[in-house]
């Protein structure tokens, strides 16, 4: 596969200093960075962004987290590995990632399951980082940004 072209938020500097900007912002909000990183793995992990599974896998590693971990993120609630708190973050994360799968996606219940573990700022950071992926898989996809490269 070959790339298209670069990310458009690399062509267009005010857009990556917007990114940026709220990237830095989540990593304030309160939420553990291995909570964030698992998050922001498998929401590229749901969409097939090789690219950012290899740069999150990277930046996970940096923030402290296992390769047995990583290796089980795709699998979570089979695996005894995460915390009640991580697996709440990760079915925000699949239920704010899958959309168009069902009609509320992001369920009462998901809520309510984040919500005794997380704030209301942590909670921001969250779905700002649940939503920051999606937006950097979808133009990574649509680019076929080749996986290899790091932002960490």
């Amino acid at each position: 596969m070959t790339e298209r072209m670069k990310n458009p938020a690399m062509i267009l500097p005010d857009a990556m200093t917007g990114i940026q900007n709220i990237y830095k912002a989540t990593y304030k909000g309160g939420v553990p960075a291995t909570t964030m990183e698992l998050v922001h793995l498998r929401a590229s992990q749901i969409n097939g962004c090789s690219a950012c599974i290899f740069g999150g896998i990277d930046s996970a590693k940096k923030h402290g987290e296992t390769d047995e971990r990583l290796h089980q993120v795709v699998a979570w609630r089979e695996s005894n590995l995460f915390t009640d708190a991580e697996r709440a973050a990760l079915a925000m994360t699949e239920a704010a990632t899958r959309l168009a799968d069902r009609p509320d996606a992001v369920t009462d219940e998901i809520w309510d399951a984040a919500t005794d573990h997380f704030d209301e700022q942590q909670l921001a950071a969250i779905v700002l980082m649940i939503g920051l992926t999606n937006l950097f898989n979808r133009l990574n996809t649509t680019v076929r940004a080749q996986a290899g490269a790091t932002w960490s």
